[in-house]
């Protein structure tokens, strides 16, 4: 059974959550506040973690970066806080999703089962050096990439960003850590070179770039590499 940890001081929320959760045969422990989640996560060994932000006794993003100190389970964000410098900083301590409330049933449990197929994968994933898509081919190992039995030349910055995305498949990852890893730090507010790479990267492994579905956008945060 996979277990989740849902760490929200809402008690309304809370209770369709584990009723929904239940419904669907996951096992759900619950924490109203950062204190108790970090002892649960502890205790019960989650396989997914749901943070709010917002907690009586310490931020989100604390949490976040305390769990993170010692565990790769998947952790996804509910919160009601918009501004991309929030999203961006959850997300650079260590969030995996970021989902805004109000948010759709349906929404939080498909990036939910998303969240388990890559805690599930992550061993696996970690000695990966080919993988594969039904549209192109990346080699991690040769640094080759193909897409219908022929090569495709990628500049180095090119290669950068996708060996990013890639080794981290299903994560968001933000444009603020894209930025700084590719170019350097003082480059971490430059999103136009971010939009101006990926625009070639589609072009160059999507079959329709203009509705990507390999190479995702996640507007104000991101981007994600969906397999």
């Amino acid at each position: 059974m996979t277990r989740v940890l849902v760490v929200e001081d809402d008690p309304q929320l809370v209770r369709a959550l584990v009723l929904n959760l239940q419904a669907r045969s996951y096992g759900v422990d619950a924490a109203p506040d950062g204190t108790t989640a970090l002892r649960l996560a502890t205790a019960r060994q989650p396989d997914v973690i749901m943070v709010d932000l917002g907690l009586p006794d310490m931020d989100g993003v604390d949490v976040i970066r305390s769990l993170r100190s010692w565990t790769r389970v998947p952790i996804l964000v509910l919160s009601a806080r918009r501004a991309s410098d929030e999203k961006v900083e959850a997300l650079d301590v260590g969030a995996d999703d970021y989902i805004t409330k109000p948010f759709s049933m349906d929404e939080l449990l498909a990036r939910l089962r998303a969240a388990v197929r890559r805690g599930e994968n992550a061993p696996a994933a970690a000695t990966t050096t080919l993988v594969t898509t039904d549209g192109f081919t990346v080699d991690l190992t040769a640094k080759r990439t193909s897409r219908a039995g022929r090569d495709v030349r990628l500049t180095p910055t090119e290669w950068q960003l996708l060996e990013i995305l890639i080794t981290n498949p299903g994560r968001l990852i933000s444009q603020r850590q894209l930025l700084q890893e590719v170019w350097g730090a003082t480059y971490s507010r430059r999103t136009n070179y971010l939009r101006v790479y990926m625009a070639q990267l589609r072009r160059k492994l999507e079959s329709d770039p203009s509705h990507p579905r390999y190479l995702i956008t996640e507007p104000g945060m991101g981007y994600r590499f969906e397999p």
